[in-house]
């Protein structure tokens, strides 16, 4: 076994001049000052040569501190594990960044990254690409500056990758996605908390992804399941279950033009254009557009016929909403149609109910007049009102009957992760079938 590959007495030096700027008596002497600087390039340079010269099997280790850099870190090597002492005593710092796209970029598998924070990167915080096995576990992201449209897009990124777990981070201030799972396979994100990004948590065209036990606050949309055109993969099978998604009323900040710049304010659960969705036992409430939204590709505020590929399914299918405990949400909607609804359908003082659909179905799936059951969007929660806004039709025949809607369907299977030791295992026989095959 390898023993790590620690940055040790030379990075606890670099630490301790990197704070003794703030501690000193006089901390615009000249002299501090460069050592500082000094102190501060040289960390940057060992981390550096550390990253590139590291092995398999090697952990890299760095001590508390505060730690200032100007560009991108990145790893290469599968099997490496890189550690702090925590998310809120081993800071790096990208405030003066002058180079690169991220702060750590990461193309490996077998990865683990756990205990540290990165602040203010000038575009994604930290992006994991094409890896297996990932493991992301105590991670702080933030942007200080607090919601801002020149904040970087992405916190905790990885995409492309199979097997990975998300769990104990923290996402601040993205500008599109505090903490985005896309276009991967077989994924766990729970015990994570996002707050003041534009989505707080998202997964988008992956397949089986199980969502819980995470706190989606202060965001502009809580907890996003979207599929989007004219990528490798679609995505389904989500479950999104046992979160606290509460007051996500943060106007939107996202850059123009972007899909996640659609996003009404006051959104909890948001779902788009994906297939076969849970939402079940969460705390969902005062989300002030609606509690949940279940939308098309068509009504997302981002649609182009010349720009999406042939076979793009955009209707949103075999949705399961279910023993969740709803409170408030609704009563102050974004955008100016959705408050004329509101105000037409439920009066000034009125709300919109817990789950806004915007009802539109693929006619060509449709038996008999009806969409198969599986394909259905069916709630079992009681006192749960629903709106179809019948957007296929130009608003025509909207609704609030509920009885359509009044199924169940087949329950999807946990996902399983080999090395996550601190999960439930479920049965054998649902074991065996946890990595989701494409439908």
């Amino acid at each position: 076994m390898k023993t790590p590959a620690k940055l040790g007495v030379f990075l606890l030096a670099a630490m301790a001049a990197a704070c003794s700027q703030d501690n000193a008596p006089n901390s615009h002497d000249a002299g501090a000052s460069a050592e500082t600087a000094a102190a501060t390039a040289d960390f940057q340079k060992q981390l550096l040569k550390q990253l590139i010269q590291a092995q398999s099997g090697d952990v890299i280790e760095i001590p508390a501190g505060r730690y200032e850099l100007n560009r991108s870190l990145s790893l290469n090597v599968d099997g490496v594990t890189i550690r702090g002492a925590g998310m809120d005593k081993t800071i790096l710092s990208f405030k003066n960044q002058i180079q690169g796209a991220e702060g750590l970029l990461v193309n490996a598998s077998d990865f683990t990254i756990e205990g540290l924070a990165i602040e203010d990167t000038i575009g994604d915080a930290l992006k994991v690409n094409e890896g297996k096995n990932i493991i992301i576990r105590d991670i702080r992201v933030e942007w200080t500056n607090g919601p801002a449209t020149e904040n970087g897009a992405y916190g905790i990124y990885p995409v492309q990758t199979e097997n990975t777990l998300v769990e104990g981070t923290v996402a601040i201030g993205a500008s599109d996605a505090g903490i985005y799972v896309g276009q991967s396979r077989n994924v766990i994100v729970r015990n994570n908390r996002a707050e003041f990004n534009v989505a707080g948590i998202e997964i988008e065209n992956t397949i089986g992804a199980d969502v819980y036990d995470n706190v989606a606050t202060n965001n502009t949309g809580g907890i996003l399941v979207f599929n989007m055109p004219n990528l490798p993969q679609p995505g389904h099978s989500t479950r999104v279950y046992n979160n606290k998604v509460y007051k996500n009323n943060t106007e939107n900040f996202g850059h123009e033009g972007t899909p996640v710049a659609a996003v009404p304010a006051g959104s909890g659960v948001v779902i788009n254009s994906n297939d076969f969705v849970e939402i079940f036992n969460n705390e969902i409430s005062d989300n002030d557009t609606a509690n949940v939204i279940v939308s098309s590709y068509f009504a997302a505020g981002y649609y182009s016929d010349k720009s999406t590929q042939e076979n793009f399914d955009p209707y949103p299918e075999g949705i399961y909403i279910y023993d969740n405990t709803f409170t408030g949400g609704g009563s102050s909607p974004d955008h100016l149609e959705l408050k004329a609804l509101k105000v037409a359908k439920f009066g000034l003082t009125g709300s919109l109910p817990d789950v806004l659909w915007d009802g539109a179905i693929d006619s060509k799936k449709m038996v008999d007049g009806e969409l198969p059951e599986a394909l259905k969007l069916c709630i079992e929660n009681e006192g749960v009102g629903i709106i179809n806004i019948d957007v296929q039709n130009d608003f025509k025949n909207i609704s609030t009957d509920i009885a359509a809607h009044s199924c169940s369907l087949k329950k999807l299977p946990q996902i399983v992760l080999d090395f996550d030791g601190e999960q439930e295992k479920p049965q054998e026989e649902q074991h065996a079938i946890n990595e989701v095959v494409d439908a």
